[in-house]
């Protein structure tokens, strides 16, 4: 688990680091709300523990403004605020939870662990949510696809190629990123293995159909869209 804790009390974010460390975490801690929106948005964190009163940005509007953003990393607040317009306020901002100091290191890790465990199960659910795109259909648990209720068979790397562009709709797709996505590892770019599976999955996918949806941007890449 990665996490994120903006805290200006130099104290509560070496307690928090050392805890959470100490459990086999890794824990990044920053004292300044401009700087914890930056790295908020731009890291990859498990969970933010957010505190309210900060320097540069207070932790209301870091959080609001990641959501607006599309964040949707889990978040704690920790405040000194106790009153229940002040934690109806931080839950409506878009956080997950809030915690009053003084606290339990205890009682805070066993929520930062539900709360973990709840935003994991739901990824889950999505990853196996059937994806849809016009009339083409991939169901991710039973490993099948049709297209306008006909059924259309692919081999293990077509459907894998499929699925990312129905993760990916409207989003042009370099052949660097299909590499490194359906190969797991880097080819050498100038490779035309990609050329060569997205043209068996398009005889696939689109032969037989009026109406075509995997495109080529010649000197970009490929994209899942309607004509």
């Amino acid at each position: 688990m990665k996490l994120l804790v903006i805290e200006d009390d130099e104290k509560i974010s070496g307690y928090l680091a050392k805890g959470f460390s100490e459990n086999g975490e890794c824990v990044d801690t920053v004292s300044n709300g401009n700087d914890g929106f930056v790295m908020a948005l731009e890291g990859d964190y498990d969970l933010l523990i957010v505190d309210v009163m900060l320097p540069g940005r207070d932790g209301l509007s870091i959080i609001e403004e990641l959501r607006a953003c599309g964040v949707a990393t889990p978040v704690i607040i920790l405040s000194a605020k106790r009153s229940v317009e002040d934690r109806v306020r931080g839950l409506q901002t878009g956080s997950d939870d809030y915690l009053t100091k003084p606290f339990s290191f205890a009682e805070l890790q066993a929520r930062a662990q539900a709360l973990l465990r709840r935003a994991s199960h739901s990824a889950d659910a999505g990853l196996m949510s059937e994806l849809w795109f016009k009339d083409l259909c991939l169901d991710p648990q039973r490993k099948s696809v049709t297209r306008g209720g006909q059924r259309i068979t692919l081999q293990p790397r077509e459907f894998r190629l499929l699925e990312y562009f129905l993760r990916n709709p409207g989003r042009v797709l370099s052949k660097t990123l299909i590499l490194e996505h359906v190969w797991d590892y880097s080819f050498d770019p100038q490779t035309n293995v990609v050329d060569v599976l997205v043209c068996r999955l398009r005889s696939k996918v689109d032969k037989d159909f009026p109406d075509k949806l995997i495109h080529t941007l010649r000197g970009v890449g490929y994209v899942l869209q309607a004509d």
